[in-house]
This record gives C-alpha cells, sequence and structure tokens, in this order.
C-alpha cells in the first residue's frame, strides 16, 4: 500500500499558515484587551464618557489613515518586513500602556497600536492567502473569522486578568508583550511568500474610488455598513461601562464577555454564512440585527442582565450577517482594476462608523446618562437598519422590473 508523505515544501506552507493565523489572532485580541479596561481607566484616572470614546476612536482613526496608506506596500516589499514593523511597533504601543497614567499617554498608546494594527492587517491578510493549502479557501474564511474572533479572545482574556491576577492591569499587558515577542520570532522564522516588486512608493496613494457601476449596490450597502460597524463600536468602547452602570455588574469578565458575546456570535455568522447568496446573508442578518437590538433595549428597560446578552448574542449573528452580504453584494459588482479602491472605500465608511457614533454615545451619555444614551443609540441603529431593508427590498424589485422576461420555451 502507498502512503501519502507531504513535500518539505507542504509541511512549511502549512506551518507558515497557522503561523500567520496565530499572528492575526494575537492583533486582534491585543486590540480588544482594552475594551474591559476602559471603566478601569475612567474610574482611576477620573474622565468621562466622551474622553473615554475619543481614546477609543484615535485608534480606529490611526489604524483606519495607516491602512489606506500602508495596506498594500507588502505587495511590493514582501510580507515579512512590513509584518515585522508592524510587530515592533505593537510591542512599543503595547508597552506605553505599562506607565499610562493619564489621558494623553492612552491615547498615545492607542494611537501607536493602531497604525501597528494597520500596518499588519494588508499584509496579514495577503500571507493567509498567500500560505493557505492551495485550493482550501482557509485563507479567506479566515480573514473573516479572525477578527472577530481575536476581539472576544482579547477581551475575554482581558476580563479574566483583570479581575483574577496580582496587578492585573500590569499583567494583562505584560501577557500581551510576551505574546508578540513570541509571535515575531515565529513570523521572521517562516519564508518569505511575496516577490519584491517596484511601486512601493506609488501604493502609498490611498485610492477611494467607487465606479460608476458599483455606485448602486455601494449606495444600498452604505446603511448597513454604518449600523454595524456603529453597534461595534459602542460595545467596544462603553461595554463595560454599560455592564458597569446599567446592570451594576463590576466583575470584570462579564465587562470582557460584553464584548466577546457580540463578536464571537459575529464571527459565527460569518462562517455559517459564507456559502449563502450575499441577498440572503443580508436580510437574514438585518432582521437578527432589529431583533437582538429590540432585546437588548428590553434588557436595559428591565434591566435584565441575561436578556441584554441573549440579545446582543442575536445582534452578533446579525452584525455577522448583514455585513458579510453587503460587502459581498458590493464586491460582486467590481472591476479586477478597481477592487483595492472600492473596498478602501468600504473600509473607510466601516471605521468612521465604528468611532463617530461612539463618540456621539459618550457625549450624550454626560447629558442625559448613559442608559437613556444607549437606549436612543440602539433606536437609531434599528432605524437605519429598516431603512437599509427598505433600500434592498426597492433595489430588489427594481432588478427584477429591470431583467427581460424569459421567451416561452426556453430555459431560464
Amino acid at each position: 500500500m502507498l502512503s501519502y508523505r507531504p513535500s518539505l515544501t507542504t509541511i512549511m506552507g502549512t506551518r507558515s499558515f497557522w503561523i500567520v493565523v496565530a499572528a492575526l489572532l494575537a492583533m486582534m485580541a491585543a486590540a480588544g484587551a482594552p475594551s474591559p479596561l476602559y471603566v478601569v481607566y475612567e474610574q482611576r484616572i477620573g474622565f468621562s464618557s466622551v474622553t473615554l470614546t475619543v481614546i477609543f476612536a484615535v485608534y480606529v482613526v490611526a489604524l483606519l489613515a495607516t491602512l489606506l496608506t500602508v495596506g498594500s506596500l507588502s505587495d511590493h516589499v514582501g510580507r515579512k518586513p512590513v509584518l515585522a514593523i508592524a510587530f515592533v511597533l505593537e510591542i512599543v504601543s503595547v508597552a506605553l500602556f505599562l506607565p499610562a497614567d493619564s489621558v494623553a499617554w492612552l491615547m498615545l498608546a492607542r494611537v501607536v497600536q493602531g497604525i501597528a494594527t494597520g500596518v499588519a492587517l494588508g499584509a496579514l491578510g495577503a500571507a493567509l492567502v498567500d500560505t493557505e493549502p492551495a485550493g482550501s479557501g482557509r485563507g479567506t474564511l479566515m480573514n473573516s473569522v479572525l477578527p472577530a474572533l481575536g476581539l472576544a479572545v482579547g477581551a475575554l482574556g482581558a476580563g479574566v486578568l483583570l479581575e483574577y491576577a496580582p496587578s492585573p492591569i500590569q499583567a494583562v499587558f505584560w501577557v500581551l508583550i510576551a505574546i508578540m515577542v513570541l509571535t515575531l520570532v515565529g513570523l521572521l522564522a517562516m519564508p518569505e511568500t511575496a516577490l519584491r516588486r517596484p511601486g512601493a512608493l506609488a501604493s502609498l496613494r490611498p485610492d477611494l474610488r467607487v465606479p460608476a457601476k458599483v455606485r448602486p449596490a455601494f449606495l444600498a450597502g452604505l446603511p448597513i455598513f454604518v449600523a454595524t460597524w456603529a453597534v461595534g463600536g459602542i460595545y467596544l468602547s462603553l461595554g463595560g461601562s454599560l455592564a458597569a452602570g446599567v446592570f451594576g455588574l463590576r466583575n470584570h469578565v462579564v465587562g470582557g464577555l460584553v464584548v466577546a458575546v457580540l463578536t464571537l456570535s459575529g464571527a459565527l455568522a460569518s462562517y455559517l454564512l459564507r456559502a449563502a447568496p450575499p441577498r440572503r446573508s443580508t436580510w437574514l442578518g438585518s432582521y437578527a440585527l432589529v431583533l437582538g437590538l429590540l432585546l437588548a433595549l428590553a434588557g436595559i428597560a428591565a434591566p435584565s442582565p441575561v436578556l441584554f446578552f441573549l440579545g446582543s448574542a442575536v445582534t452578533g449573528l446579525g452584525f455577522g450577517g448583514s455585513y458579510l452580504g453587503a460587502l459581498r453584494a458590493v464586491m460582486a459588482t467590481v472591476p479586477a482594476g478597481s477592487r483595492a479602491a472600492t473596498l478602501s472605500a468600504v473600509l473607510t465608511v466601516s471605521y468612521l462608523a465604528f468611532s463617530g457614533p461612539a463618540i456621539i454615545a459618550g457625549w450624550a451619555a454626560t447629558r442625559v446618562g448613559l442608559r437613556d444614551a444607549a437606549v436612543g443609540y440602539a433606536i437609531a441603529v434599528i432605524l437605519v437598519t429598516l431603512a437599509s431593508m427598505a433600500i434592498q427590498l426597492g433595489r430588489s424589485r427594481g432588478l427584477r422590473r429591470a431583467t427581460p422576461p424569459v421567451p416561452a420555451g426556453q430555459d431560464p
């Protein structure tokens, strides 16, 4: 009987793939780790909810600006140099959190972390596709699932350390530093997966074009991009404050769980609906988003933590399903030469929705209280989602009317 022995190239390729998987998971875990810490910093340093959300938002703005400029740099200089720079910057950013005792320190740490994440994401996404087993599609799957999974692991892990570790805040960041150093060593040990080619400087110029033929789909998906990422923004910035201020849950594990429930269910929805038609995924996700937010609102009104967490889980399913469907619907209409520019436009809208509305919610919390601000925020997202569903329905009917009927006797 013949037995299959994988070649050294296959073994190295597989090993490289899992190193990149671990690297993306680690980077996103570091991004999620500060979420349960915000409420602690808020109490220790003494700043308002609006300041908290600004600290969250500067990370997003730094990430977006970096991603739009260096997102494709690894296509020209190679994956490893870009990833090495990204993880060194990440180690620096995490180290900056260690002495942080003021708003300025926290903002500096978050800006550097945003830059590090922005540098890494493009190169990691490309490296996953470079190293995936041929024809498996695992790289694309990991690109869609790992970011949300990493946020959940980071937030929940930080919550556990905060609650049970000695010197809890220091413990969170020393653990992250150790993980980043190990990850950097692994990345440096793997072979380069991209050849150098000219055009590195030209690649730094942001390109946000949306071709004319893509604009109807882009505009139809716009409310979903805004609604889903606005939900993510308030959970990651004010989730711990909601658990403590609305439900009186001071356990830091619960603060991490608020983020983890949303992001884990979002990752699950992305996996389950990965092969679904874009329209079905968008509709199922939109229904789940509205239902989940209504359940979360009921939990806040009761107040009932169980109902709130159930609503958060359903909301996460809606986030993952509707965003995945809307993104695929847009990208399906994009000519090959305009994919990067269109995706950059989608990411710009998404990340602005991730940060801007959260700042508004933080400001509102200082005026009307966290509970009322959260209620108003959820209602606004529900209305945006319902508007999106109406737009999608109108667009579908318009497309059906524009499609010529099939002549009798011919197969459709």
